[in-house]
């Protein structure tokens, strides 16, 4: 099946029939591919590829070398025109052309001048198929001529007078660029009322006493030649009206004399253009120039607008202080009228330019070449626009084609050229010249009647590797006359294609819009005409697509702490990738702190530069992909600065900053800090909090203080460094607004009263002169205040006072301004004494063998002469004949805080003979000793033996030996033995009992097994009950008999080694024994002794308070129950 490809793709889809795809001939002409093979083989006319420009200014210090370049099968010869005749380069020694080119290259460095050769000059460029021109190019040396010389007379005006100096520099080709100076070459300074108009002259809307100078000089810049030239140097004075006069009067009559009014305020005239209206034509594309300068006093300013417009925006430009408007690339839309307006305070001026935009001549559709094969059609259309309209006229092969030679084949139609049934002969070049007073357009275009068999350019076998789901383009670039049709076939036996869409384009390419795998394979392109046909195959290969599959993530780091970005890509096995980072679509920096590990980039000690976009870019020989993040270094603020104090008052003033940089993490408050250098120099407290919105604060003071300020800014990383300090600010002194506080009275002897206070710093001083006013008075009596002023001080003592007594105490703070509000009255009492009377009817009753009760009766309160602090009890053990030669006698003190009557003596020794007595106790002491009370405690359980040892280990016995208990507690009535055996496999064998007379140390046990471990539990009894237990262990040795063999076995070396390792096993077992045992674990016996733990032996629990404050006296260290 054949299908017919217009010239616009068009898209084909697969049958069940071998894909052909026929690319018909086209209506339009056959190109030419610019292959370097198939041109060396083609016929074609002549193209000129360079050329000199139209107008051409030369240097005329330098050889003339004028361009023309052309391609062309066979390579085209040349020649010139000058002036329109032809130029005979033989008979010119001077002038040569370059081999193999037609640029003409005239030595006139060594003899000839640059005149001789202007002109109007053209290159033909000719082989057997036709003949190409270039443009007429007109050779100009360019001049940069002297200034005439001339007498400039100096310049007298008087102030405020306009003044224009004129340049007119000298005609110069090019025209030069001008500009003013001094004799020192600096550049005259301009202004709104000083400067250079288009013309090159110097306008003054109004001159002053410092534009005198004797050295304006104009300088012209020929860039051509490298040259600039000066014209003399023109003095201008200015003068007052009276210096005017005086000059006046010394040279010309009374008449010239000149009025003080010429040098008043006036308003704007124009200096250029003149009259109210002016004319100005401008050429398509060039920059449009309107100029207008205005003198006046005061200086005029300029504006300008379009009638019945506005002003192009991207095209407008103001300069010369808005002197000139410019518009570039100017079109025919920007004619019209356009108004200048001159204004100053005095009156406006406006000045119309109506302005036409003409244009040369400009392509709307240039002429193109055209390869045709015999008996073809074909068009060259040559369309230009301009204003005037250009006329269009046709040459070929350089001749005008009205008196060229006749071709059937050609028809001409005004700006087209028809061709009908073209064969070999009809081949030239033809030329499209466009032309209206403005210029011309002159352009080339070839018609080449070819007749070619098909040739395929595209390399054979080219191997083409494509993304999968991206379009696959096969190449099939051809070429032959006629144009060929273009066939595709997938397989070597051009099987069967069952895809979806294909797309066939004009240039032979085949396009698969989504290739998938299924699309590998070898493509063959196959293209015929009648001359023939030719074939080529390429194969196409489908790759897995480049995926970033672990992308990089947005961050946000602080200074100087470190940041990686991943980066992980999966591609193609085949394919080998390239990850490279880019910073904000550049190179990252070369900078140490950037390393690249694998898949992760890492950026170390971040500094601010950091900030940026970072990209992760994978690049593979057929696909990219990237990745991209957003770093953000963050920081602590900068400090704020600029800080300034305004709107002072007594008490208040307003503090204004200018915040640091934020460093990406926004202000959240300012904390503002205040130094006070008159009380406190060099300490800073905090004043006040704003938003971080705020840069201005209404500070509240205190009188009589040296204020300076600093301001910290604080963001969610944390707090900036301080600002500098403010400038310092002292607030007027006033009266103190408050009072010493902690204000207490407190007797140090029995008849004093000590006064003291927390003084006011020199902060809440608010004044000099701090002083204090402390009064007092007895809280029953009636006595009037007595007071006393002090300063400097933190207390008063006032001597002479009852024992005890209540006082109201005041203390008030006063300065040189004045004092301190009322302060609040508070109660103190006047020096203690030790009590006078002893605690009575002191009772004791014992509740166990450790624990007693004491009652006693209250001190009457006026006795005890100060603040009851509680009752003091003091008790001690009888000692033991072996102590009574001791010195110090070990008492013990409780102390019961307040007005409690009654206590608890707990720790005593069951058993013992206790003697007490109870004091009341104030601040200043003890008071006496009430009567010593005498009590017995009851027996307790004993303590464990001290002691416990196992001797002379028999076959069946063991002898015990042991200590009495060290606090027997009682009188002893007996020990209890237990024992029990125990096996290798440490466990316990029946358990025996056995009761022991209290006066024995010592116990042999009998009938015991040999060789056999046994457990002793040994314990004392009182008539209270069992004391705590003491343990051992011992072993009962074994027989002689199997002593003897184990001596006669121990003499082998072998039964050596063996014990040995024995003992180091049994070693290792009783380690791990011994750790159990120290962590818990406990033999049977000793669970059910713990079972039967007596239960005097538990603490005893009180929570009625009556357990005072526990001290030993003398040799014992003070505790607390």
């Amino acid at each position: 099946m054949q299908l017919k490809i217009m010239p616009k793709k068009k898209r084909l889809s697969a049958g069940r029939v071998p894909l052909i795809l026929f690319l018909c001939q086209m209506i339009s002409a056959l190109e030419v591919p610019l292959d370097p093979k198939l041109l060396e083989d083609l016929l074609q006319p002549p193209t000129i590829t360079q050329q000199s420009p139209k107008d051409y200014i030369i240097d005329p210090r330098e050889n003339i070398v004028i361009q023309c370049e052309a391609k062309g099968k066979p390579p085209p010869s040349f020649s010139w025109t000058r002036n329109g005749t032809h130029f005979d380069i033989d008979k010119d020694p001077l002038v040569t052309m370059k081999p193999g080119s037609g640029t003409l290259i005239i030595n006139i460095m060594s003899e000839g001048k640059a005149e001789t050769y202007e002109g109007v000059y053209q290159c033909t460029a000719r082989n057997e198929r036709g003949a190409a021109i270039s443009n007429n190019i007109v050779v100009r040396p360019s001049r940069s001529p002297l200034w005439t010389k001339e007498k400039l007379e100096p310049i007298i005006l008087r102030n405020g007078q306009s003044l224009v100096l004129p340049c007119r520099p000298p005609v110069g080709l090019p025209p030069p660029i001008i500009f003013w100076m001094d004799n020192s070459f600096q550049r005259l300074p301009q202004s709104e009322r000083v400067s250079q108009g288009l013309n090159g002259d110097l306008y003054f809307s109004n001159v002053l006493p410092e534009d005198t100078r004797e050295d304006y000089i104009c300088y012209a810049r020929f860039n051509h030649t490298q040259t600039i030239q000066q014209k003399q140097p023109i003095s201008v004075k200015v003068i007052s009206v009276d210096e005017l006069n005086d000059t006046i009067a010394a040279n010309l009559s009374d008449t010239e004399f000149y009025s003080a009014k010429s040098s008043r305020e006036r308003p704007p005239t124009f200096l250029t253009p003149e009259g109210n209206a002016s004319n100005k034509e401008e050429l398509r594309g060039n920059v449009l120039s309107l100029e207008c300068i205005a003198e006046g006093l005061p200086t005029p300013i300029i504006y300008w607008i379009k009638e019945d417009g506005i002003l192009p925006i991207n095209r407008t430009f103001y300069k010369n202080f808005k002197k000139t408007l410019q518009i570039i690339h100017v079109s025919e839309a920007d004619s019209g009228n356009y108004q200048c307006i001159a204004k100053n305070a005095l009156g406006a001026i406006h000045h119309t330019i109506s302005v036409t935009v003409k244009a040369a001549p400009y392509w709307i559709m240039a002429p193109q070449n055209l390869v045709l094969s015999p008996g073809e059609d074909g068009t060259l259309i040559c369309r230009a626009n301009g204003k005037p309209k250009p006329r269009i006229s046709w040459l070929t092969n350089g001749v005008p084609v009205e008196i060229a030679p006749d071709d059937p084949s050609r028809k001409i139609d005004g700006d087209t050229i028809i061709f009908s049934n073209v064969q070999e002969r009809s081949s030239a070049v033809y030329q499209c010249n466009a032309s209206n007073e403005y210029g011309y357009l002159l352009a080339n275009a070839f018609v080449n009647v070819l007749a070619e068999p098909p040739r395929i350019l595209t390399p054979t076998h080219t191997l083409y590797q494509v993304i999968a789901n991206r379009p696959a383009l096969l190449d099939c670039a051809f070429f032959g006359s006629p144009l060929p049709t273009i066939e595709w076939f997938k397989g070597a036996k051009g099987s069967a294609l069952h895809e979806d869409i294909y797309v066939l384009h004009e240039n032979g390419t085949l396009e698969i819009p989504v290739a998938q795998k299924d699309s590998t394979g070898t493509y063959t392109c196959v293209a015929r005409n009648k001359l023939g046909m030719a074939k080529n195959e390429v194969h196409l290969e489908i790759k897995d697509p480049t995926r970033i599959i672990k992308q990089p993530e947005y961050a946000v780091v602080q200074r100087g702490n470190t940041v990686s970005f991943e980066c992980e890509v999966k591609h193609d096995h085949t394919l080998i990738p390239t990850v490279i980072w880019l910073k904000d679509n550049s190179e990252l920096p070369s900078d140490e702190r950037f390393t690249i590990d694998k898949d992760h980039l890492v950026i170390a000690d971040v500094s601010d530069d950091d900030s940026g976009t970072y990209t992760c870019v994978a690049n593979t020989t057929l696909d990219n992909v990237s990745a991209s993040a957003v770093l953000s270094v963050v920081d602590v603020p900068n400090p704020p600065f600029d800080l300034e104090l305004t709107n002072p008052l007594d008490k208040s003033v307003q503090l204004s900053w200018t915040p640091g940089d934020d460093n990406n993490s926004p202000i959240t408050k300012f904390i503002i800090e205040y130094e006070d250098t008159m009380h406190e120099a060099g300490l800073w407290h905090h004043h006040a909090e704003v938003s971080g919105t705020q840069t201005t604060a209404q500070l509240k003071l205190s009188p009589y203080v040296n204020y300076s300020f600093r301001v910290m800014a604080e963001n969610s990383i944390g707090r900036s460094l301080p600002s500098e300090a403010s400038e310092q600010y002292l607030t007027k002194a006033a009266e103190p607004d408050k009072n010493p506080t902690a204000v207490e009275g407190l007797g140090s002897e029995p008849d004093n009263l000590v006064i003291t206070w927390k003084p006011l710093n020199g902060f809440e001083s608010n004044g000099p002169g701090l002083q204090y006013k402390v009064s007092w008075r007895q809280k029953d009596g009636d006595d009037e205040w007595t007071s006393v002023v002090v300063a400097n001080v933190s207390k008063y003592i006032v001597s002479g006072t009852p024992t005890f007594v209540p006082y109201l105490i005041k203390v008030q703070a006063l300065n040189d301004v004045g004092f301190a509000p009322e302060p609040a009255v508070v109660m103190g009492h006047s020096g203690e004494d030790l009590p006078m009377v002893a605690p009575g009817n002191v009772r004791v009753t014992v509740v166990n063998s450790t624990l007693a009760e004491v009652h006693w009766d209250p001190v009457p309160l006026k006795s005890i002469r100060g603040h009851l602090q509680g009752y003091r009890i003091y008790y001690w053990k009888a000692q033991s004949p072996s102590k009574r030669n001791r010195r110090h006698i070990e008492k013990k003190i409780l102390t019961f805080q307040g007005s409690k009557t009654h206590g608890m003596l707990p720790g005593l020794e069951p058993f013992s003979h206790y003697t007490l007595n109870v004091r009341v106790v104030n601040g200043k002491g003890e008071g006496p000793a009430s009567a010593d009370q005498v009590f017995n405690t009851p027996e307790g359980v004993p303590s464990a033996p001290s002691s416990l040892k196992i001797v002379n280990p028999t076959l069946d016995s063991l002898t015990l030996e042991w200590d009495p208990p060290s606090h027997p507690n009682g009188i002893l009535t007996e020990y209890t033995l237990k024992y029990q055996p125990i096996n290798s496999t440490h466990e316990l064998g029946p358990l025996v009992d056995l009761k022991i007379p209290a006066n024995k140390t010592r116990w042999t046990l009998k009938n015991l097994n040999f060789s056999t471990r046994y457990k002793f539990y040994f314990y004392a009894q009182t008539s209270a009950g069992s004391g705590s237990q003491i343990t051992e262990e011992a072993v009962t040795t074994v027989d002689e008999a199997m002593a003897s063999r184990q001596v006669d076995i121990a003499t082998q070396g072998w039964f050596i080694g063996l014990m040995c390792a024995v003992a180091l096993l049994i070693l290792i077992l009783l380690i791990v024994c011994f750790i159990r045992r120290n962590k818990g674990g406990k033999y049977p016996v000793k669970e059910k002794e713990d079972a039967r733990a007596d239960p005097e032996i538990q603490p005893m629990k009180e929570d009625d308070g009556t357990f005072g404050e526990y001290r030993l006296f003398s040799f014992v260290s003070s505790a607390s129950f």
